[in-house]
């Protein structure tokens, strides 16, 4: 029992990851305030950022800088972490932040328009103002199709 646990504590920041996805995935499926949608999808990206950046962690290794100049260790003597990963996840922040504006600006519109942020009560506004988009307007034209 104690090799399972060992294994457990010894990769804990992958547990984290994943609770932290789930809890995202969870608030983005089951949350019906588009709000906490959006804090649903922060939250797993945050998450899958996390996951990126322990991947490019090395035992033992250094930043990916010469140390002592042209004097200094040689290159294969020094372990080096992997900055690729680090510079991706950057650019994925930037992204991230831009994708969240651009939701939260939607978000304010359909506020505007609907005057909820619920998503029931957003689609039952949609029916009532665009009553040929309702379910009952689509049975209707698929009968009339049969029957000719």
């Amino acid at each position: 029992m104690s090799g399972i646990l060992d294994i457990v504590y010894a990769e804990y920041n992958y547990w984290i990851y994943v609770t932290l996805m789930m809890i995202g995935f969870y608030a983005m499926i089951a949350k019906k305030n588009l709000i906490k949608k959006v804090i649903g999808a922060n939250i797993f990206q945050t998450a899958i950022f996390l996951f990126y950046i322990s991947l490019s962690d090395v035992t033992g290794g250094t930043a990916p800088i010469l140390m002592g100049g042209h004097g200094g260790e040689h290159a294969a003597d020094v372990i080096y972490t992997n900055p690729v990963p680090h510079v991706l996840i950057l650019t994925a922040i930037v992204v991230a932040v831009s994708t969240t504006a651009v939701a939260l600006a939607l978000i304010i519109r359909i506020y505007n328009e609907y005057g909820s942020l619920d998503e029931d009560v957003i689609r039952a506004a949609r029916r009532e103002l665009q009553p040929e988009f309702s379910e009952h307007a689509r049975q209707k034209s698929v009968a009339e199709v049969s029957e000719q």
